[in-house]
């Protein structure tokens, strides 16, 4: 039975797409059993491609992450994943009070508990690249922790 992990950062269209778009290739690279997916606690882009500067990085890294697709957070899903994972602390914040317990932030693995920032707001390229970097740590990490593979040095 696959490891099931969920990204979830705002609105699904930068971060968390990142992030899975992260583990999947991960997990492909390494041969792991995990079930990757994301979603946003915001429904605001809820059907909407990543954003362009989110595309761009991932494809510049060899990540494909242009045929997802933003989708809100559901209540099952709190249910369907082994592992929920914040991208910050309001994202975390906001999964808490819609009854996720187990839920962590993602800066936990490697980052010193540092939020992910959001770099929709962010002016130019260069916030994605940062972001890209610290989600692939991140998840390394997380995948680390949880016995799936020992990361690169």
């Amino acid at each position: 039975m696959p490891t099931k992990i969920l990204f979830v950062c705002l609105g699904n269209i930068c971060r968390s797409p990142l992030a899975e778009g992260i583990g999947r290739a991960l997990a492909d690279k390494h041969g792991l059993s995990v079930t990757v997916d994301s979603a946003g606690t915001g429904n605001w882009h809820v059907g909407e491609a990543p954003c362009l500067h989110s595309v761009t990085v991932a494809r510049q890294k060899g990540v494909d992450i242009s045929r997802l697709r933003a989708r809100q957070v559901a209540p099952k899903d709190f249910e369907a994943f082994d592992h929920i994972i914040a991208l910050d602390a309001s994202n975390h914040a906001d999964l808490r009070r819609m009854g996720c317990g187990t839920v962590r932030k993602l800066g936990e693995f490697g980052l010193g508990g540092e939020d992910i920032p959001d770099p929709y707001f962010f002016k130019g390229f260069e916030g994605f690249e940062r972001v890209y970097t610290m989600i692939e740590k991140g998840v390394e990490n997380l995948y680390a922790e949880l016995g799936l593979f020992s990361p690169r040095k």
